[in-house]
């Protein structure tokens, strides 16, 4: 039995879940970015570049070697088949590298994975459990106006293209509501007791 906790977080565009990784970073939680670092491997890592170059020809890089995820994202949004494609070559690289940096983290009591599209705790992953980080629609396309500059319909086509909060709910052990009522900062640190107590309890089990 592992005495290690890896805890997803999840949560739909402009929900927060950022911000609750900032906070859980602030008391040496080390987070891993999902999106970020798949970001990172398509522009750094070089077989997963030329795998890329060889199903969506070089123009899926600039000339600087730099990703061109407008023309990308132009070639695969009305193909499925494509971006499923494209998918099964990235996911593998990114869930290599998380397992390198669970690794890498071993001596810390939990570890928290931020991911955009998720799935329940022990559905074919790594997690022990899930955090859902919820907020109203409204409340969200008002974040992402004020972060991005987008239009309220760009967000709207965003958020229509994401699973619905409902769905979400369903795969969730713990949920935090961001909806600027519920005092974020409590929720946060009454979840690291419950996680850091979970810990302490298997090391009681297995010491």
């Amino acid at each position: 039995m592992k005495s290690q906790k890896i805890i997803g977080i999840t949560g739909g565009i402009g929900s927060g879940k950022s911000l609750i990784c900032k906070i859980f970073s602030t008391m040496n939680i080390p987070i891993y970015d999902a999106d970020s670092r798949a970001k990172y491997l398509i522009n750094n890592d070089l077989f997963l570049k030329n795998s890329i170059k060889n199903l969506l020809s070089k123009n899926a890089y600039l000339p600087t070697g730099k990703y061109d995820r407008k023309w990308v994202a132009s070639q695969v949004f009305n193909n499925p088949n494509l971006l499923k494609q494209l998918n099964s070559l990235v996911h593998p690289c990114v869930h290599k590298d998380s397992h390198d940096w669970v690794k890498k983290y071993s001596k810390s009591p939990f570890l928290i994975y931020e991911a955009a599209l998720m799935k329940a705790a022990g559905d074919n992953n790594m997690f022990d459990k899930v955090i859902v980080v919820n907020a109203p629609i409204n409340l969200r396309i008002q974040r992402i106006q004020i972060r991005d500059k987008r239009s309220e319909q760009e967000i709207k086509d965003i958020i229509a293209r994401q699973i619905s909060d409902e769905e979400r709910l369903k795969i969730a052990d713990y949920v935090i509501e961001n909806d600027d009522k519920e005092p974020v900062l409590e929720q946060v640190l009454e979840l690291y007791e419950i996680l850091v107590g979970q810990v302490s309890n298997l090391l009681q089990k297995t010491g």
